[in-house]
């Protein structure tokens, strides 16, 4: 047996391993980014009050009304997640927490960009990697798109 083989056996038991895991690491990422944004709606909702005067002083949301922009906001924050997490239209429902995502950080750039803010950015950085994984990747084995793609 070359040096070669020697080494490629090794490598293609753990490469097999990971296949193994990947739908398991692919289910864990959603439910980890859809627990976050779905904790932030169960906030916004708990004391709207705070939340639209959030909206009216703090984010400036383009375009929206800071009342408009306070119910689409917490609308995705309760929707969306739940469809990454369940995998359900997965690429599109992590796209549009992306994009949600991206907002977010642009409505809220003074604190984010801040010193304060640097770990907040940080966090809004690293969700949407995490939920450009699914765009990109698709929500693997263990989400309902699978499910009802296995049947078509």
């Amino acid at each position: 047996m070359s040096l070669l083989q020697t080494l490629v056996k090794p490598y293609s038991a753990i490469a097999r391993l990971l296949e193994l895991l990947a739908p398991v690491f692919d289910l864990a990422v959603r439910l980890w980014v859809a627990w976050v944004f779905f904790k932030s709606g169960l906030v916004k909702i708990q004391s709207w009050d705070t939340t639209v005067m959030l909206f009216d002083y703090e984010y400036n949301v383009p375009l929206l009304s800071p009342q408009v922009a306070a119910w689409t906001g917490t609308a995705a924050e309760l929707i969306l997640p739940v469809l990454v997490a369940l995998g359900i239209a997965s690429r599109l429902s992590a796209l549009a927490l992306f994009s949600f995502n991206a907002v977010a950080v642009y409505a809220y750039a003074s604190f984010l960009f801040g010193a304060e803010g640097a770990a907040g950015l940080q966090q809004h950085i690293l969700w949407g990697v995490m939920l450009l994984i699914t765009v990109f990747h698709g929500p693997g084995k263990l989400s309902v798109d699978h499910l009802l793609c296995k049947k078509c």
